[in-house]
């Protein structure tokens, strides 16, 4: 006799299993519009720094981006050899380092996100902005909890 498990059919728990499956299959999508040479954790770091819109620390970056320190690190060397990136010392405490967009890497997020447009206006053009906009007080409401509960 098959046995129930009614735990799969709480809310709380079908929700993070769906975001886990977006998660990846989303990740997934990105990663082939993406330009060859760019991973999806490279563009992210684009984007946080894109949208952020001033230098930060990569130990800022690893706790937004909650990676650890070491992958930050092995990140930010392979967008600093793209010419992505730039890494500089601070000039108040030269064992503190800061990050920003080079031109170049503005220019690449720009172009990825010129890349990425028909995969976003396929998807709201599928659902509909109408129930994107209805999701996001919860999303974000559920974001900052985990964020100040880590």
């Amino acid at each position: 006799m098959a046995t129930t498990h009614p735990i799969k059919d709480r809310p709380d728990v079908e929700l993070f299993h769906e975001v886990s499956l977006i998660d990846q299959l989303a990740n997934s999508r990105l990663e082939r519009a993406l330009p060859q040479g760019l991973s999806s954790a490279q563009f992210g770091i684009l984007n946080h720094l894109a949208r952020q819109g001033e230098p930060m620390s990569p130990a800022q970056l690893a706790a937004t981006l909650n990676l650890t320190k070491g992958a930050v690190t092995n990140l930010l060397q392979k967008l600093e050899a793209q010419g992505l990136i730039d890494i500089i010392t601070d000039p108040d405490d030269g064992r503190r380092k800061w990050v920003s967009l080079s031109d170049g890497g503005g220019a690449e997020h720009q172009q990825c996100l010129k890349r990425l447009r028909p995969l976003m206006e396929e998807v709201r053009g599928a659902i509909g902005e109408d129930d994107f906009k209805a999701a996001l007080p919860f999303l974000k409401q559920l974001r900052l909890w985990l964020d100040q509960n880590r």
